[in-house]
């Protein structure tokens, strides 16, 4: 394997663990720089060097779909983590995301993470599990998800709607002016 083959193959391997959702062929194609049927190389190539015992992860492909997932044999580790997760309090990373998706929600994961300014895959999904927020097809994009809080939130604060947030105008606009650019035409 050439160097530059092996670098491509590490960028693949990073850029799908940092989306953390299933994402196109065509969408890393453009993203790593490379003609389509290079990317679907590349992604054939990962999936054979993660298919050893010594790897935990593996991908999911549908049509031209793919996702970067633990293998189906190592979910206990996974079961147990989450377990665990349920037993702690909420980290103030984790808060920190709620909030932004009480007060700007339904939102797209990338403006979650603009907003941020970090990752947010692995603390979207603890959310989901826990129940606090709910995750939906976008309207405007049918290719997007868009997280907001959800009913069990709203019944675990006592609030009817998201509207009776402490001062949810004021923290909706501070957060609205923060999203990207592709998002807020």
């Amino acid at each position: 394997m050439s160097e530059e083959n092996s670098k491509n193959l590490a960028e693949l391997e990073a850029l799908l663990f940092t989306y953390g959702e299933p994402i196109e062929i065509k969408k890393i194609a453009k993203i790593m720089k490379l003609k389509e049927n290079a990317a679907s190389d590349l992604v054939n190539e990962l999936t054979a060097s993660l298919a050893g015992d010594a790897r935990g992860l593996t991908l999911l492909k549908d049509g031209e779909t793919i996702q970067l997932a633990t293998k189906p044999e190592l979910q206990k580790i996974n079961e147990t983590l989450i377990r665990e997760e349920f037993r702690e309090e909420l980290s103030p990373a984790a808060q920190e995301t709620l909030s932004v998706v009480a007060y700007l929600g339904p939102a797209p994961r990338s403006t979650i993470d603009y907003v941020r300014g970090v990752n947010s895959s692995f603390i979207l999904r603890s959310l989901l599990v826990r129940g606090l927020v709910e995750r939906e097809t976008s309207e405007k994009r049918k290719n997007v998800y868009e997280y907001r809080v959800s009913l069990e939130f709203l019944k675990h604060l006592g609030l009817n709607a998201k509207e009776e947030l402490p001062e949810f105008e004021k923290y909706r606009n501070i957060l609205t002016s923060f999203e990207t650019p592709q998002e807020n035409p």
